[in-house]
């Protein structure tokens, strides 16, 4: 009985951040909780390595497009490595396996006429790959802002149009074939609109998968990416997947795309998609071009793993955006971790020792069958609640019973009934240590999955001899703790951390990585000299009109999270109003009053509604934030540049 998952491909743009982390981290705990249902279970994730972009960031580091992308993909093998995630599949899609696979599904889909030869004259986005099929030349991406390139080129086209309504039955069929219910509603809006036929090859660029017998032709990202999900498991038996992790901004490609290449091909689609939402850093999408980056690494070598990994998955409700900050995750560290379960822990193992000489009682019969009840509901709770991806509920559960453990101690209060002649009162001491005893080993089960090496230090220490990964859910249950059995001294298993300087060892550790990850990527000299603009003449130059402006409004465009609304005086009667990429480096109320330059020639074009008349002027570090360009002297508005 198997189950196959899979993270997305990741594109190789970037080394590993924490966003990386989670979806992966969660892929982990999905496999560990599949293997203990019985299972087969196998994971698959892996690097996305062609294309445009990855070819030019090659060529500014002075590198071979595949030693740049070799030295990113050792990234992420190290970084799951390191976080001991339970990889069982890394495709690259540089690997010659994969390139016959994609070849296969190609000849597939043409030999079942959903594949045909035309061209293709348009502007296109290379940050965000992206066909903007209603700008013309000049026009900035709708998504981004920057500028946009023209492109003119024999393409192979999908016949995307064909599947409107086979993609419509199979949503309404099959209602969990994407979740949550908000991306599958978003997923149906958009097929609803009507779909267009899809570029999948490119000739403009060298570094791709060629097309068999057209080499001259390379396959585009999606067609080529998507099919690592097969290609990484191609002759195993393990195709259909049962679920594809991914996050909600790539939602599209993979329930519109995907199940569309795969139903011209006549292969088998995929059981699941499930989008997650994204996590957020000071209400901000994590991302490289952000320069807002957290790393897991430097959380690990500070807290470990499994702090890390319990307060994504307690933290975030699978599924929506969630928050990050080390102050949070400090918090329910020591609140949750340290307090909660560490404590129950060596409190429960400390009784033992002292009060049965280091073996668990047997429990008697009749005492607090209460606790019993509430326990055995826990259990039956927090495996629907895995079971569903509702990874937050199911640890409120498992803490509830923690909860109702601690507070049956306090009532029977065992340091009093070792002392007491009472009748009956040695009983009920062993069954309250036996109870507290079995809470840590249900509590082991259920959270191994979310803190592996936490739950395997408290099964250890329980004296427990099978294997966590042995155990099978299906067959656990309240009461199955042997008495008898000899625990182990406790030791500190979550020791109390001091915030402060906690957050500043890992904001020390996260400047060292940023250091050691710029050196990684670092253009080499002869790199610079290469990537020199191209000259124009000075009468090309005069025909642009730049122009000093002063931001007299700024505002946040509705629906973007790049864009900014501005008006900017440049010595005209009436402010010109611009739309601007630069949301993700400035706040509007930072802009009001500052000096820019504009390009006030340019013609005039639409951006998510609003007309701007301009173009202002920045300069965009390789993986940084846009900086505008500014003047150390007074400059009237409305004065040009020359």
């Amino acid at each position: 009985m198997k189950y196959y998952l899979t993270t997305p491909i990741y594109y190789v743009n970037a080394a590993p951040h924490i966003g990386h982390a989670y979806t992966t981290i969660v892929a982990d705990l999905i496999k560990r909780l599949k293997t203990m249902q019985g299972y087969r279970a196998v994971l698959t994730t892996g690097s996305d390595e062609h294309g445009v972009n990855v070819e030019r960031a090659a060529a500014r580091a002075g590198k071979p497009p595949a030693e740049f992308v070799a030295v990113i993909a050792r990234e992420f093998e190290q970084q799951w490595r390191t976080l001991g995630l339970r990889i069982d599949r890394f495709m690259r899609t540089s690997d010659p396996r994969h390139h016959r696979k994609v070849a296969e599904l190609f000849e597939a889909c043409r030999r079942n006429g959903y594949v045909y030869k035309g061209e293709y004259r348009g502007q296109y986005c290379i940050h965000d790959n992206l066909y903007v099929t209603e700008a013309k030349p000049g026009d900035p991406c709708p998504e981004c802002g920057r500028p946009t390139e023209t492109v003119t080129e024999e393409n192979y086209f999908f016949r995307l149009s064909a599947f409107e309504d086979r993609l419509l039955e199979l949503y309404e069929r099959q209602p969990d074939f994407v979740l949550p219910e908000s991306r599958r509603n978003e997923v149906i809006s958009f097929v609803k609109q009507g779909l267009s036929d899809l570029s999948i090859t490119r000739t403009n660029i060298k570094w791709g998968i060629p097309v068999p017998g057209e080499e001259r032709h390379v396959f585009y990202v999606w067609f080529d990416a998507l099919t690592t999900y097969v290609s990484a498991v191609d002759g195993e038996d393990l195709w259909p997947a049962d679920l594809h992790l991914i996050g909600k901004e790539i939602v599209r490609f993979h329930a519109v795309y995907w199940p569309a290449f795969l139903m011209a091909a006549g292969w088998p689609l995929p059981k699941r998609i499930f989008a997650h939402g994204w996590l957020l850093f000071q209400e901000d999408k994590m991302s490289k071009s952000k320069g807002n980056i957290v790393r897991a690494t430097p959380i690990q070598q500070v807290m470990g793993i499994d702090a890390l990994r319990y307060f994504l998955l307690r933290e975030i409700v699978f599924g929506q955006d969630g928050n990050f900050s080390y102050d949070a995750l400090v918090g329910r560290y020591n609140a949750d971790l340290a307090n909660g379960l560490g404590n129950l822990t060596s409190r429960t193992l400390s009784m033992i020792q002292q009060y049965r000489g280091g073996r668990v009682p047997a429990p008697a019969s009749g005492v607090r069958p209460d606790i019993a009840q509430a326990a055995e509901a826990g259990v039956r709770a927090a495996i629907d609640h895995f079971e569903a991806f509702e990874f937050s509920r199911a640890l409120e559960v498992v803490w509830s019973l923690l909860a109702v453990i601690d507070r049956f101690i306090v009532e029977e209060a065992p340091w009093k009934l070792v002392r007491s002649s009472e009748e009956g009162a040695a009983e009920r001491l062993d069954s309250v240590l036996y109870t507290a005893a079995e809470a840590l080993r249900v509590a082991a089960v259920l959270l191994w999955p979310v803190i592996p090496g936490s739950a395997e230090r408290i099964w250890d220490l329980l004296g427990m001899e099978t294997p966590l990964d042995g155990v099978r859910l299906g067959e656990f249950a309240w009461g199955q703790l042997p008495p008898g059995q000899t625990v182990k001294t406790p030791e500190p298993l979550f020791p109390r951390i001091e915030a402060r300087q906690a957050i500043e060892r890992m904001r020390e550790l996260e400047a060292q990585e940023t250091a050691r990850q710029a050196a990684l990527f670092a253009p080499r000299p002869s790199a610079l000299a290469a990537t020199a603009t191209e000259r124009i003449s000075i009468e090309e130059f005069a025909r642009v009109d730049l122009r000093v402006g002063e931001v007299r409004f700024a505002e946040r465009v509705k629906g973007s999270d790049k864009l900014l609304h501005l008006k900017v005086d440049i010595g005209e009667p009436e402010p010109r109003t611009i739309v601007a990429g630069i949301a993700d480096a400035y706040t509007p109320e930072s802009l009001i009053g500052r000096k820019v330059v504009i390009v006030a020639n340019l013609q005039p074009r639409k951006l998510r509604g609003i007309e701007s008349n301009g173009m202002i002027v920045a300069a965009t570090p390789e993986g940084g934030k846009p900086v505008l360009v500014g003047f150390l002297e007074d400059v009237p508005a409305g004065a040009r540049l020359s």
